[in-house]
């Protein structure tokens, strides 16, 4: 039975590690611009400083 449906078996499979990995980096993608805009008050900051 197993080898009968393999290849629908490993499609499925494919499909869902192909769902997890786009997840994963949507998820890590927020943090990431946080960290961008922290970065960009803290030059603003010390710019405005040397003012």
């Amino acid at each position: 039975m197993l080898a009968k449906y393999w290849k629908k078996i490993g499609m499925l499979i494919l499909i869902i590690a192909c769902l997890f990995n786009i997840v994963s980096k949507i998820v890590s993608k927020i943090p990431y611009i946080d960290q961008l805009t922290q970065s960009a008050q803290y030059v603003s900051e010390q710019e405005q400083k040397e003012n």
